[in-house]
């Protein structure tokens, strides 16, 4: 922390400390090619780490450009309006209709808050849109299907199961769901006073920096996955389904992907069977660490006790039965 003439502080983010490393990086790059060079295990980890990142780029900016057209063309009040009155005909429509609104996981937990609103009753449409719109609109669903060109089920395994846990979740609020669990008042809307050029810039450099960040996490685990992890683990994982399907969920919930990029990160792990990966695409757009804090920032931890855990569940099970019919027993 420095102190500028003026008295001000000067404050270094995340921004500052990426350009940071960055630079040092590109001074020390002759180095650092040598040290990767030399050394298989090093080699191996940045030939993934650089495969799983290239690839996912590009879907990652178009992803946050989709979203920040979003953010200021289609506000939730709007919505609101066009959902159906009647509860469960209202979560179909949901569930359907966040395959066209293209938007991270992130961005989708405030606008089911908005969808919320104070009584609920729109609360199961807009928990089911929370969960639908970050795992089946198209832009994941190409991105699927880039990242496994030989298993093309894998798209429609990963759609299907996705709409299914979106559908049970918000059923089961309408029928099941207390309002007294929202403990956080909605947030007030305001007044935008900022041009259509300002909120888009935002919400996509916001989106991108958020998204990014996780993208480089999940690469280089992917990267310590194949280096660090002996053959011999991932042996006994394909021996085991169950404990495969469970490590994988559980990897998904502590990585917090982006869900525009995490069929890059499934798609290197060669060494696990389809099935497991599948759960892993399905369960971590729906609960993450990440998620649950910006639930129960918004809902309310009472909330989010409940609504994570049932969610960690009915996921793996629909990835589970959907995987066991779309998938076909492949390895």
């Amino acid at each position: 922390m420095t102190t500028l003439k003026s008295g001000r502080r000067l404050r270094i983010g995340s921004m500052e400390l990426l350009v940071g490393i960055m630079l040092a990086c590109a001074v020390k790059a002759s180095t650092l090619q040598d040290a990767v060079a030399l050394n298989a295990a090093l080699s191996t980890a940045g030939t993934v780490f650089c495969g799983v990142f290239v690839q996912a780029v590009p879907f990652l900016v178009l992803g946050v450009v989709v979203s920040g057209l979003i953010a200021v063309f289609v506000s939730p009040e709007r919505l609101a309006r066009w959902l159906p009155r009647r509860p469960a005909v209202a979560v179909l429509a949901a569930g359907v209709g966040g395959a066209a609104l293209p938007g991270c996981e992130c961005g989708s937990v405030p606008v089911a808050r908005r969808l919320f609103g104070d009584g609920g009753a729109t609360g199961a449409a807009a928990l089911t849109f929370m969960l639908a719109a970050p795992a089946i609109n198209p832009v994941v669903l190409i991105a699927t299907a880039v990242a496994f060109p030989g298993a093309p089920e894998m798209v429609f395994a990963r759609a299907g199961a996705s709409l299914l846990t979106a559908l049970i979740m918000g059923w089961a609020w309408a029928r099941w769901g207390r309002p007294e669990w929202i403990t956080r008042k909605l947030p007030p809307s305001g007044a935008r006073a900022e041009s259509r050029r300002v909120v888009f810039a935002e919400a996509a450099r916001h989106d991108f920096l958020q998204a990014a960040s996780y993208l480089v996490l999940g690469a280089a685990a992917a990267a310590a996955l194949h280096v660090l992890v002996p053959r011999s683990v991932f042996a006994r994982l394909a021996a085991d389904p169950v404990l495969a399907v469970l490590a994988m969920a559980a990897l998904a919930v502590v990585l917090a992907l982006c869900s525009e990029a995490d069929a890059f990160v499934a798609a290197s792990m060669t060494m696990v069977p389809l099935l497991p990966r599948l759960v892993f695409l399905v369960v971590g757009p729906a609960v993450d660490v990440k998620l649950f804090a910006m639930q129960a920032g918004m809902f309310g931890r009472v909330f989010a006790a409940r609504f994570a855990p049932c969610t960690f569940v009915v996921a793996i099970a629909s990835a589970c039965a959907v995987g066991f019919f779309a998938l076909g027993g492949r390895p």
